[in-house]
């Protein structure tokens, strides 16, 4: 294969034949022409010289029509190549609590989950490069959305995230084994959970501590965002006859457990006690740590060998017609 710029000729043993058209030309000029060498008596009667330009026109086709079958032989196409292109990326699954607490009205005007879902949207809209899941948890753990580029996806998974969709409660241990099984075998070297929960793990048969040494295993690391005020707030306790009944209560968020998940796998825990707060969180976790991402864009070959196969015929044709007139060449 021979590359010339933007053409690309595929298989070009075939134009060494080019090299054969100077000899196969100077042994035609060689060889004594025919005695006769036309077809019909009324051209032989314009004189001597009749037909000569014809003989050399056909002469002039017939190579041509080697020349043009030769290169569309030799396949030339153009426009189309393979590209490696290499990007600043990384493989993060997002567990998102969707228990019931995260209905509680401490970000006035808002409760957590709207804040929450709002800040982590934010931060999703600046990642270009980055291939994102989504994993839903309260009692329960369920993958909303696997590794992906398509990040419209992603974030209509985060607007579809709402308590009552699994079974309530904080299954923070069965949250990391979900997400790490999806981060687990994901291409590249940078794999990264991020855990925003508002409780204390309380659900669930894996114990968190152990899911994250297990994460840590397989180079992922943990960053927890504990979403909530210190002290007390509007908490959700049940429905009455205008919607959620609130109730004021203590809020509980386990700080030690997140910070040993997080640390233990090399990652660190962050406390969001308002809006700006976590928007300030988001924005330190999207300053991680990257590495290359490789890609490889297909682009469909324009094969040329068409237009000189049709411009072979085309002269073939031509030879044909006026050898019809002339007689074969000599």
């Amino acid at each position: 294969m021979i590359q010339i710029g933007p053409l690309q000729i595929v298989q070009p043993f075939w134009l060494l034949l080019l090299l054969l058209l100077p000899a196969w030309w100077l042994l035609a000029r060689r060889r004594r022409p025919a005695a006769i060498v036309f077809s019909r008596v009324a051209v032989l009667a314009r004189g001597p010289r009749a037909g000569r330009g014809i003989s050399k026109t056909l002469a002039l086709l017939r190579n041509l029509v080697l020349v043009f079958g030769i290169v569309a032989l030799s396949r030339p196409r153009a426009g189309a190549r393979a590209e490696t292109s290499t990007s600043e990326g990384i493989n993060m699954v997002i567990a998102f609590d969707i228990s019931s607490s995260m209905l509680a009205m401490d970000f006035q005007p808002k409760n957590r989950l709207e804040v929450a879902r709002a800040k982590i949207k934010e931060f999703v809209s600046t990642r270009t490069a980055d291939r994102i899941g989504i994993v839903a948890f309260s009692g329960e753990a369920l993958t909303q959305v696997p590794l992906t580029t398509d990040y419209p996806v992603v974030q209509a998974a985060l607007d579809n995230l709402q308590p009552g969709q699994l079974e309530d409660g904080t299954a923070i241990g069965t949250a990391i084994a979900t997400a790490a099984n999806r981060l687990k075998d994901a291409p590249g070297k940078s794999r990264v959970m991020i855990v925003l929960t508002d409780g204390v793990n309380n659900r669930g048969s894996i114990d968190p501590r152990t899911a994250a040494r297990a994460a840590s295993q397989f180079g992922i690391k943990i960053y927890g965002i504990g979403v909530g005020t210190e002290g007390m707030a509007p908490v959700p306790v049940g429905r009455g006859l205008f919607g959620l009944r609130y109730e004021m209560q203590k809020v509980e968020i386990d700080d030690a457990l997140l910070t040993d998940i997080s640390t233990a796998s090399g990652g660190r825990y962050f406390r969001a006690r308002d809006p700006a707060a976590l928007t300030a969180i988001t924005e330190q976790i999207n300053a991680l740590e990257r590495s290359p991402v490789r890609s490889r864009t297909y682009v469909r070959y324009s094969e040329l060998f068409r237009w000189p196969l049709g411009a072979m015929l085309v002269l073939l044709a031509a030879e044909l017609v006026l050898m019809s007139w002339r007689g074969p060449l000599p």
